[in-house]
């Protein structure tokens, strides 16, 4: 029982110390708000690597709360909420596909734009 609780005190160590410490400073700022800081950090690791899981996992996290910083933004109308919001949850697909969050939200704001006639912007 003791060498099973070390071996998993070992394997909990190893993934503290296998994260990297600008994406864990850059989930900090997106909990502050900080989305453009965030996207500072983010961006050059995942040019670097672009199929890391860990910073694509937060980029996508980030743009979709950056997303809905917009969106359920009271002090914003309308027209000055949707389209930013539209392409943040836009490019929370480009990181996460299968995102089912960012897909209901982008449905939900065409829908917005299809039932005011308008076209939906790129």
């Amino acid at each position: 029982m003791l060498g099973k609780t070390v071996l998993m005190t070992l394997v909990a160590a190893a993934c503290l110390l296998a994260a990297n410490p600008k994406v864990t400073e850059a989930e900090a700022k997106v909990k502050a708000g900080k989305f453009e800081e965030a996207f500072a950090l983010l961006d050059p690791l995942h040019k670097a690597n672009p199929k890391d899981a860990e910073v694509n996992k937060v980029l996508a996290e980030a743009h979709l709360k950056y997303g809905d910083s917009f969106m359920y933004n009271e002090s914003l109308p309308p027209r000055q909420k949707y389209r930013p919001a539209l392409k943040q949850y836009r490019e929370v697909l480009n990181y996460d596909a299968a995102n089912k969050d960012a897909k209901t939200k982008i449905g939900m704001i065409e829908g917005i734009y299809k039932q005011m006639g308008m076209p939906i912007p790129q």
